[in-house]
């Protein structure tokens, strides 16, 4: 099951979402489904459009709770979500963290969880390029452990950005460019 965008968001209130992670977690959805619009219309390949939206408003979900012992970023978002129900948002949401990329066992391999994972990665609180994302991460104080993952999965996730790039026939550049564009200018027609 997946639930309704409404029903989503009001998640982000059962579970005490910080606001500047709403904020990324709707960039992210608008991403995903920029995304996966383009991937369809370029490819005419069908993608579960309605799944990669919620699951950009969902894949952080369990940055304000407390985890269970084991548990890191996503695990207790997995267990909630397939505690209600919802067991394919669980799945994408998963296989979306940077270290997954580089983990056989839940490295993206669908056309959807492909999106998500890139979406995620080409926002902050606002559209950006892989590139700038891996900056951003590059200029906190990372461990040694948390350097290692970034430096190693940065040429994966450049190839994945590549991949989805061949797909709707635009450059890096362009779709950083157009994605951010057309996004502004939704924003812009709802007011």
């Amino acid at each position: 099951m997946i639930p309704t965008s409404d029903q989503a968001i009001s998640l982000w209130q059962t579970y005490a979402l910080p606001e500047k992670k709403q904020k990324h977690s709707l960039l992210v959805a608008s991403v995903a489904l920029w995304l996966a619009t383009q991937i369809e219309e370029h490819t005419k390949t069908r993608v579960a459009k309605e799944l990669v939206y919620v699951t950009g408003l969902l894949h952080d979900i369990d940055k304000n709770i407390s985890w269970e012992t084991g548990e890191t970023h996503p695990d207790a978002g997995v267990r909630i979500l397939r505690s209600l129900g919802y067991d394919e948002v669980a799945t994408l949401v998963k296989k979306h963290p940077l270290h997954a990329i580089l983990d056989p066992t839940i490295t993206p391999v669908t056309l959807e969880e492909k999106i998500v994972y890139l979406a995620d990665k080409m926002t902050k609180y606002e559209v950006i390029s892989v590139d700038e994302r891996f900056a951003l991460w590059r200029a906190e104080s990372l461990t040694q452990e948390e350097q290692s993952v970034l430096d190693a999965a940065y040429p994966a996730v450049k190839q994945l950005e590549l991949e989805i790039c061949d797909m709707i026939q635009m450059s890096p550049d362009e779709m950083r460019n157009t994605c951010k564009n057309d996004i502004l200018q939704q924003e812009r027609e709802k007011i």
